[in-house]
């Protein structure tokens, strides 16, 4: 089917649902209905069905979606089918961690190499090569690279941003806890910690509450 423009709500939500399908056993029913897969996810059921309506054709009525066409059309959808190499800027902890999640294959991302101001190894645990940020440029433009993780101290994330941004970059995967400023046609994604754990931390208060 057409690709269609959805929000960034609708794209957050359809992982969820890859997830959730890709987990059911193989003897179950080939087929999933959307009111199945919502009360799965407990989600509401005129939503789950919307968002498939966005990504997939395949829906009958009172059968449902044949689960594997499902999974793929939203592979498909969200472009896990096409491999999208990325740079890491931030060699530390973190950094290395996620270079090292294999994971990441499976939904497209490939990190093609880490970078720092000041490499303490050639290579990371997992064997992904560490280069001096003076060699940034040039090996983006080499590889084409179009995407960038930042996972450097807050300080040095607008620095690194921008040097992204020369380097060619168009989407950034941002795991510093601040704003960043790009120009129009640059997508940043945040992943703020801080902000999860505050989320987690008001909902333990108000569980707390509840039992008193």
């Amino acid at each position: 089917m057409e690709k269609q423009e959805v929000s960034k709500s609708v794209l957050k939500r359809l992982p969820s649902y890859l997830s959730y399908l890709k987990s059911i056993p193989e003897d179950a029913s080939p087929y999933i209905s959307a009111t199945a897969l919502a009360n799965a996810l407990d989600m509401g059921e005129v939503q789950v069905r919307k968002d498939l309506a966005k990504v997939s054709t395949g829906g009958r009525p009172k059968i449902g979606y044949l689960r594997e066409s499902l999974i793929e059309d939203i592979s498909q959808f969200l472009g896990y089918d096409n491999t999208t190499d990325a740079v890491l800027i931030g060699a530390g902890k973190l950094g290395q961690a996620l270079c090292g999640y294999n994971g990441f294959s499976a939904y497209g991302l490939n990190i093609l190499a880490a970078f720092d101001v000041r490499p303490t190894a050639q290579k990371t645990d997992e064997g992904k090569k560490i280069y001096s940020m003076d060699h940034l440029q040039t090996f983006c433009r080499a590889n084409k690279v179009l995407m960038g993780i930042i996972t450097v101290p807050v300080d040095h994330a607008q620095k690194v941003c921008d040097q992204l941004i020369d380097c060619g970059v168009k989407a950034i995967w941002n795991f510093a806890p601040t704003h960043l400023d790009v120009p129009e046609g640059i997508l940043v994604q945040n992943e703020n910690m801080a902000t999860s754990l505050a989320v987690l931390s008001m909902h333990l208060q108000a569980q707390i509450k509840e039992k008193k």
